[in-house]
């Protein structure tokens, strides 16, 4: 035994080394300076520890290789032990969503108009939040915290591209009708998104849930009841860059928002159109123009959980997507929903979105009892404000997230081991502040801030 110590533990030392050294190199080229010394210095020193016990004299490696088989196995045991809370399911929503209370509506609407007189005998509790937001200098403004000139006339320059396809989001209706297989229609429509650049794709039976009660705005008269008699809705992602997110709340990724808005309405406009050129009934549900709650149709076609941070949390790439909606009344089948416990237990334990948020927007209790489920409630109004002082949609929840790290090999492995075990989401949260920070900087320079 005492032979065969030395050998095992120089074995050891070779994969400790291979499997740090491999996470620094991904780390580095990610751009991740801490992670990138974290692993590194694992590898070194975790190898230099185990070679050093292979050279000492008898019976120093035995024991030493003691110590680490048992340290080995108890992490083992740990890492696959079903460690985790009764997590509930999210539950559905009992109530339909009026669009004119959501803050994006709220901030179109002009001192003095009609909507605006309308809106606030009918909500004057929102009035004086919603002034004050109004009173800052606003998002993109060259007035703002972090304004870029250039980058800001990127992030516009996308938004415009985005409501010029507004008026392409429905339309006429070829006569002649296409039939196929409902199995046949899913497969074609997902390999046509993906095909254009869609990430993941799924299928949801249209919810009234899903369904705005009015409009709030885009097209069609303000105030107006939405009646959407589509029976069907197919979601899809589109990925935000990881560097460029990383910047958040910083002007690049703002950029890539905006960049990824025309993306997705692309994908929207482009599966709709083709929809109708079959002779079915389809219409895009785009930034400013939508008719349905994307996240939730998105998690009942199966493409992520609702997280703390109020955004969906796909299984590749964490929050860092932006979606597109298409309803349509061609027949479909529907995808197993995306109810997650892994990941609900995970937000619970994690709380880095609610620590890091730079007004404090997303709670850092527990999910709390709202219509027919239980969820996390963010403040969406101090979020917005936070918006319009900085310039940005900021996205720092987005950025330090431990699921939004790049869709690799290594963090598929993470991936994996949270979805899998209770004991992995409670050491992979450790590790995810080893490696990265507990409250990481943002990537480049923010002027003027202490975030």
């Amino acid at each position: 035994m005492e032979g065969v110590a030395p050998i095992v533990l120089t074995g050891m030392a070779a994969v400790i080394f291979i499997s740090f050294g491999a996470f620094a190199i991904v780390s580095r080229r990610e751009g991740e300076s801490r992670a990138t010394i974290v692993a590194g210095l694992l590898a070194v020193g975790g190898a230099g520890v185990l070679l050093l016990l292979a050279l000492l004299p008898v019976p120093v490696p035995g024991v030493g290789l003691g110590i680490v088989a048992g340290i080995t196995i108890l992490a083992v045991i740990f890492w696959f032990a079903p460690i985790s809370n009764v997590v509930a399911p999210g539950g559905r929503p009992s109530r339909r969503v009026d669009e004119r209370d959501v803050m994006f509506a709220r901030g179109h609407l002009v001192p003095g108009s009609p909507q605006f007189k309308s809106y606030y005998e009918m909500r004057p509790e929102n009035r004086a939040g919603d002034d004050r937001t109004r009173a800052l200098p606003g998002l993109l403004s060259p007035n703002s915290e972090f304004a870029e000139e250039v980058a800001f006339a990127a992030a516009e320059a996308s938004f415009d591209i985005t409501e010029a396809l507004g008026p392409e989001v429905d339309g006429d209706v070829a006569p002649d009708r296409v039939d196929f297989d409902p199995g046949v229609w899913v497969d074609r429509l997902k390999e046509l998104a993906r095909s254009n650049g869609a990430v993941d794709v799924g299928v949801a039976r249209l919810e009234p849930y899903h369904i705005y009660s009015h409009i709030g705005r885009g097209a069609g008269p303000w105030g107006e009841s939405i009646t959407l008699d589509h029976s069907w809705a197919i979601a899809f992602t589109v990925e935000m860059d990881h560097t460029a997110v990383a910047h958040a709340p910083g002007a690049p990724a703002i950029v890539e928002s905006a960049r990824q808005y025309v993306e997705s309405a692309k994908i929207a406009v482009q599966l709709a159109a083709v929809i109708r050129r079959c002779g079915w009934r389809a219409r895009a549900h785009i930034d400013g123009n939508y008719r349905v709650i994307a996240p939730l149709v998105a998690r009942d076609a199966g493409l992520g959980e609702i997280g703390r941070m109020g955004l969906l949390m796909t299984p590749g790439l964490g929050p860092r997507i932006r979606l597109g909606v298409v309803t349509t009344d061609v027949p479909l089948v529907a995808d197993a929903p995306g109810d997650d416990p892994s990941v609900l237990d995970f937000c619970a334990i994690c709380r880095k979105c609610a620590e890091t948020c730079p007004v404090g927007a997303i709670p850092g209790g527990d999910r709390t009892p709202i219509d027919d489920g239980r969820r996390w409630a963010i403040d969406s109004d101090t979020c917005f404000r936070y918006w319009h002082a900085v310039g940005t949609d900021c996205g720092r929840c987005m950025s330090v997230c431990p699921y939004s790290h790049p869709d690799n090999a290594i963090h598929n492995v993470v991936r994996w081991a949270i979805a899998h075990s209770g004991g992995a989401r409670r050491a992979m949260m450790w590790m995810d502040d080893l490696f990265y920070g507990r409250n990481p900087k943002p990537r480049g320079s923010l002027p003027g801030t202490s975030v």
